[in-house]
């Protein structure tokens, strides 16, 4: 079995975990040692874990605990690919209304389900901005929950719009002093969980918080390029991004140009202003 860490940030995992599907029988007994959603990308295998048994396939994904025993085996040649999302135990009991639990059953996936951790998946093989990428996977794996139909999740929502309307705001307010704060971290400042932050921050803003975060994180660095700026590495950093490329690639997707063309047209424009 080969293991691949694709993200390892905010107390979210995310690893691409495949299989040669060699052994037909029974694995060794192994325990699982966090919370982890495992979606099933390809192959089919079985699975004993808390006294059941579960015939896996890309149709479905499956739930590990800390402590469970599991073993597996592979009637099907061919090996097989998954997906393990982990959560450290405070991120889970945000999204479980206060409480770090997962089912013991494995679920069904809808198709709109599958492609988002498709997608995930593949966006995190390239290059890709953590932050985003955290609020994503959380995003999946609450999506997932709720499609098990447990209410649970939906615990711990704000109530009332002046609520939700204060979260947002004071989110607003974080990001604007320190857009470098994790998902996790903003979420515990404003009091909501990180995937109620996003879902009550885009029906009030129309933007993610990852992409807001970054709208703000561009137009700080315009404003520094407009000063004459050309450390690259040093904008970069200053402003919480991964490097300098990441700033290049987010100021193309933002505003459609690099920044050296920036720099020129923002300083012409106040020379002209002047």
């Amino acid at each position: 079995m080969k293991t691949r860490t694709l993200l390892d940030s905010g107390g979210v995992q995310v690893a691409d975990v495949q299989c040669d599907g060699r052994q037909a029988s029974w694995s060794d007994v192994e325990q699982v040692r966090g919370y982890v959603v495992v979606f099933v990308r390809r192959g089919c295998f079985r699975r004993r874990a808390s006294g059941f048994e579960s015939l896996l396939d890309p149709a479905v994904a499956y739930f590990g605990r800390p402590g469970d025993e599991q073993n597996v085996s592979h009637p099907v040649s061919g090996g097989d690919a998954c997906t393990a999302v982990g959560l450290s135990e405070e991120l889970l009991a945000s999204l479980r209304g206060g409480w770090p639990a997962l089912p013991e059953r494995p679920t069904f996936t809808t198709p709109t389900t599958d492609m988002r951790h498709r997608a995930l998946v593949s966006g995190l093989k390239r290059a890709h901005d953590p932050w985003e990428a955290a609020e994503a996977a959380i995003a999946l794996v609450a999506a997932l929950l709720e499609e098990h139909g447990d209410p649970a999740v939906e615990a711990g929502r704000p109530a009332t719009k002046a609520g939700q309307d204060r979260i947002v705001r004071d989110a607003r307010q974080a990001l604007a002093l320190d857009a470098r704060i994790s998902l996790v971290g903003l979420a515990h400042m404003v009091g909501a969980s990180p995937h109620h932050l996003s879902r009550i921050f885009r029906r009030r803003t129309g933007e993610t918080v990852s992409g807001y975060r970054n709208r703000l994180r561009v137009r700080r660095a315009l404003e520094r390029l407009a000063a004459g700026e050309r450390n690259l590495s040093r904008l970069a950093a200053d402003l919480g991004f991964t490097d300098h490329s990441h700033l290049v690639r987010t100021l193309r997707a933002e505003v459609h140009a690099p920044p050296s063309r920036l720099r020129s047209q923002l300083r012409d424009d106040l020379d002209v202003v002047k």
